[in-house]
Order: structure tokens, then sequence, then C-alpha cells
């Protein structure tokens, strides 16, 4: 996976993403708009012939530490529901 910032305002983000999974995304979108300070999180795909997903953010706040604090959340989520399906599923 690549990540390169396209623009980085004072209250916007906007990132390009390439060998990226869309789905992960849209968690970290999801994330994002759990929040009260994100007025607006999008994710795209760019064009269905590359490899590259586009996201933007929109924010009270700087936007970079409100993607952190989402990609944390996702990944502490994710983490909690490994331990769930781990405990429910006995490997033979």
């Amino acid at each position: 996976m690549d990540a390169q910032v396209l623009t980085l305002e004072p209250k916007e983000l906007s990132i390009s993403i390439k060998e990226a999974d869309i789905g992960i995304l849209y968690v970290i979108q999801h994330e994002l708009l759990k929040e009260s300070k994100v007025d607006f999180a999008g994710v795209i795909v760019k064009h269905p012939l590359t490899d590259e997903i586009w996201m933007k953010i929109n924010t009270s706040t700087k936007p970079l530490g409100e993607i952190k604090k989402a990609t944390d959340s996702a990944i502490k989520t994710s983490e909690e529901y490994k331990k769930l399906f781990n405990s429910k599923i006995k490997v033979n």
C-alpha cells in the first residue's frame, strides 16, 4: 500500500492510496464520520482500471489528527472482533 497527500490545508485533507482494499478505507471513513468534528469524509475509486483510491476529509480541526484517531479506533475495533471470533471458533 502506498499513500500520498494530494492536498493538505488547515481543515481539509485529500490523499491518494494505491494498492489498498477500499473496504478498509470504508471502515476508517465510518470512524471519521462518528466524530462531530468531521464535516465530510469521502472515499472513491479514482477509476475502475487503476488501483488508486482517493479519500477526502473536511473537519473543524486538524485533518491529519482526525484520520490518525479514526485509524487507531478502527484497529482497536478489528482487534476486538478478532478476539471475539477466535473465542467462538475452535480450530482442529
